[in-house]
């Protein structure tokens, strides 16, 4: 399985997680029971089926072997298996948090390789 799982959000958001060192999710994340990630495979497309012109965010990157048991990996979206993290995440998982600013095109510009080709 990938040893990094990434999850974009609202910067104000992980800003307010950070002054209590928990994040529990956006309010999708909390209807859902659960917090989205994708893989490296899987960010650029789930970013652009759910935040497609969104400013503001934040992409954040977690190793997956500070999860423990709140990581399950589940199928989702075409059969594919998503990592969902249960039960909130300590913001001491991060292991780097990046602007996920929208480039002159309108499309998301990923950090750390992402999305390239």
């Amino acid at each position: 399985m990938d040893e990094r799982i990434y999850h974009v959000c609202r910067a104000v958001e992980w800003e307010a997680a950070l002054a209590s060192g928990h994040y529990r999710g956006s309010s999708q994340d909390v209807a859902d029971g659960f917090i989205h990630f994708s893989n490296a495979a899987q960010v650029v497309g789930s970013v652009a089926r759910h935040r497609t012109g969104q400013d503001g965010l934040v992409i954040v990157e977690v190793d997956v072997g500070r999860l423990g048991d709140s990581l399950r990996w589940e199928t989702s979206r075409g059969g594919q298996l998503f990592p969902h993290v249960y039960g909130g995440l300590p913001t001491a998982s991060a292991t780097r948090v990046a602007p996920l600013r929208l480039g002159a095109d309108g499309r998301h510009v990923f950090p750390w390789g992402l999305g390239a080709p």
